[in-house]
């Protein structure tokens, strides 16, 4: 299904490029920042960058450490178990040390618990790969 349908030629090309590289880069700040997702981040990129540039396209689904997981998610729109055991133990550690060190918050503590129950949830509702 295309994404803006209504954009037209090269301008849909040159800006579905450029968003694939700011959610690339959103993707790459999420791996050291707690609240952004990484993964979804680079899916969107893929997507973006399937209907843009071959190049770019492959390049990340040649990646040696999410490559995988993206060649996975397009192919069976599925996650292996053990990513989302990776993922959740990133989601408990990096909330945990966030909470830990708004000590005096109460408020954020229990917003930031909130969030890390949310994408707790949502990371196991995703099907699992067979077999």
């Amino acid at each position: 299904m295309p994404i803006f349908p209504g954009l037209k030629g090269c301008y849909k090309k040159y800006l579905f490029i450029l968003l694939g590289w700011f959610f690339v880069l959103l993707g790459i700040i999420g791996i050291v920042l707690p609240l952004l997702p990484t993964t979804p981040f680079l899916l969107i990129a893929s997507a973006l960058f399937a209907q843009s540039s071959p190049r770019f396209h492959q390049m990340l689904l040649n990646n040696s450490w999410f490559g995988p997981t993206i060649q996975e998610w397009e192919a069976t729109r599925t996650l292996a178990r053990k990513i989302k055991y990776r993922a959740s133990f990133l989601i408990i550690f990096v909330f945990s040390i966030s909470v830990a060190l708004l000590k005096k918050n109460i408020y954020l503590q229990m917003l930031l618990i909130g969030i890390a129950f949310v994408l707790l949830y949502f990371l196991w509702r995703i099907k699992e790969e067979a077999g």
